[in-house]
């Protein structure tokens, strides 16, 4: 019972994460591009792409229409955060990298648990734990 709760909480939480910062690439775009240009990144077509991204991909984790789309969510999610961490220290702004940290342990609880809490389980969690 507990990874269950463990589940859920860790899914809302990184679901959260996500939504709040696809709003303020909305609210904000100058601040994030300019976020991203001191990143390296002066490509401003990455904000859209972005934005859509930060939105479907806990939707997609947390609706489950397909286990398939929601382990690819999952990863998708997880290379997002694994390298905005990596982008963040690359540039010695170790503290930027605070949120990503904050998201990949959210993100391995969440992937570790779904089969405590959900109906159909994922083939990948076995995988990952052998």
């Amino acid at each position: 019972m507990p990874e269950y709760y463990a589940y859920w909480i860790s899914t809302a939480l990184l679901s959260a994460l996500y939504l709040v910062s696809a709003t303020i690439y909305v609210i904000k775009r100058d601040w994030v591009r300019q976020a991203l240009a001191d990143l390296g990144y002066t490509a401003s077509y990455l904000i859209p792409f972005m934005i859509v991204i930060k939105v479907l991909g806990p939707v997609a984790i947390l609706s489950r229409v397909s286990v398939t789309l929601s382990d690819l969510a999952y990863a998708g999610i997880f290379f997002h955060l694994l390298l905005s961490a990596l982008a963040h220290a690359g540039v010695r702004k170790p503290a930027g990298a605070l949120p990503a940290a904050i998201g990949l342990a959210l993100l391995v609880t969440s992937f570790m648990t779904q089969n405590d809490a959900r109906s159909v389980p994922s083939p990948y969690v076995q995988a990952a734990v052998r």
